[in-house]
Parts: C-alpha cells; sequence; structure tokens
C-alpha cells in the first residue's frame, strides 16, 4: 500500500494564539485530501488550535514531550496532557533540543517510548552535523540515533521519522534531493533489517532543512522522501500552502 505523503510544520518559539489560530484558519480550506498536513504550534497554542481545526483535515502535533505521565517536573509537558488536548503527533530528538537542551539517544528513547504508550505517533528526528558528513560518519550518525531510540520498544503504533541534517536546518542550505533519499533510503533497509519488510515499508520518512516551495516537488519525486518536516516556511500561510501542495500553487 503506498505511503500516504505528510508535510508538518514545526513552528518553534513563534506565533501567539491569535496569530496561530488566523493561520490555521487561512489554509484550512487549501489543505490537498491527498496528503496528510500536521501543524506543530508552541505549548500555548496547542489548545486553541485544537478546538480550530476540528471537524477539518489538519492534524495537531507538540513539538516535544517529557517521558512521565505526571510528577513534579516543573515546566515539562506529559504525553497524556498533549493526548488530552488533541494531538496526534509530538516531534522528539530535534537538533535544536539535541544541541540547545543536551538531549542525549536515551533521553529521546524515553521521549518515544512514552508517546507510543498513550497514543502519540512520535515524528522521531534524526540527522548528522556538517563535521559528521564530511568525516563520512553519516551512516554512522543516523543509525546510532534512530535505532537507539526504536530497539526494544513495543510498536502498537506508527512511528515517522524525519531525516533532518543539522547543517541545512536555518541555514539556507538543502541537502539535493539525491543526497536526501541516499539517507533516507539507508534508513528504510536499516528498519528492514531490524524490524521486518512489512514495518519498513509503512514507516513515512520526512526529508527536513530548508524546505521550501522551490525544492519540495524534487524531494518528494524520490522514492523514499514521504514528506517534509518545515521550519521556517511554514510559518507563513502562502508559503506552507504552496510547500504541502509540492510547489503547485
Amino acid at each position: 500500500m503506498p505511503r500516504r505523503p505528510l508535510i508538518a510544520g514545526n513552528w518553534k518559539m513563534y506565533k501567539t494564539i491569535s496569530e496561530a489560530t488566523s493561520f490555521v484558519e487561512e489554509i484550512i480550506p487549501d489543505c490537498p485530501k491527498g496528503v496528510e498536513v500536521a501543524i506543530a504550534p508552541p505549548f500555548t497554542a496547542l489548545y486553541a488550535v485544537s478546538e480550530r481545526i476540528k471537524g477539518s483535515l489538519l492534524k495537531l502535533a507538540a513539538q516535544d514531550v517529557f517521558w512521565e505521565d505526571e510528577g513534579a517536573y516543573t515546566g515539562e509537558i506529559s504525553p497524556i496532557m498533549l493526548k488530552d488536548i488533541g494531538c496526534d503527533y509530538v516531534i522528539i530528538g530535534h537538533s535544536e533540543r539535541r544541541s540547545y537542551f543536551f538531549e542525549d539517544n536515551e533521553a529521546v528513547k524515553k521521549k518515544v517510548s512514552a508517546a507510543i504508550r498513550v497514543g502519540l505517533v512520535p515524528i522521531l528526528c534524526v540527522g548528522e552535523r556538517i563535521e559528521e558528513r564530511k568525516g563520512g560518519k553519516t551512516f554512522e550518525v543516523v543509525k546510532e540515533q534512530m535505532l537507539s531510540a526504536l530497539n526494544g520498544i513495543s510498536f502498537t503504533d506508527k512511528v515517522v521519522i524525519a531525516y533532518e541534517p543539522v547543517w541545512a536546518i536555518g541555514t539556507g542550505l538543502t541537502a539535493t534531493p539525491e543526497q536526501a533519499q541516499e539517507v533516507h533510503g539507508y534508513l528504510r533497509q536499516l528498519l528492514r533489517e531490524e524490524f521486518g519488510k512489512e514495518f519498513s515499508e509503512s514507516v513515512r520518512i520526512l526529508y527536513g532543512g530548508s524546505v521550501k516551495p522551490e525544492n519540495i516537488s524534487g524531494l518528494m519525486e524520490k522514492e523514499d522522501i514521504d514528506g517534509a518536516l518545515v521550519g521556517g516556511a511554514s510559518l507563513k500561510a502562502s508559503t506552507f500552502l504552496k510547500i504541502v501542495n509540492y510547489g503547485r500553487i
């Protein structure tokens, strides 16, 4: 069965509640039915956006999660809270979390497991830094990041993988479609070896890293690229709509 494309917009630390609801009101009418579209507002806007997109095709994602359901963890948000507010997805292991907040592979694994436990679909981010790519360590890095997060977990729901080369996030640089496909194909082969053909063929692998209307169609033409995790280009409705429509409008 063909994998349904997924385009997810990661707003990072942008947009007030009013800005967020205005954005979704603008894009709801023009989202294509053949593509799944998700948006990841900041925590403060999740509830308002969840209420606004009810009855639409839009899906809601959170940008992070803690691995405990409750407890004395000041400032954290539990997977149960995200599920309660209406989230379908949660982004885990983004390079900015790994870099700025020192999240290691063990923390990422705990978060993935916690998300799956409550029925959230994790969007697991993996990707190499520029020095690792230049040193020929791309495959080594993404293998460790992905398998350390997934091995030993009981898959009661789907998982989404997002390949985001760190050197292409917010830099204006983008992996060529051929570079992205090379890594996506490698990740799918790893999933096949570790978890079986049926699972590997069902998992969607997104590309992230300076995705724009100008490069989305070339990326989406590749066999193992099933969508995109979009950062800055997801902040403007007209630009994001061009991406979810593969640059056609």
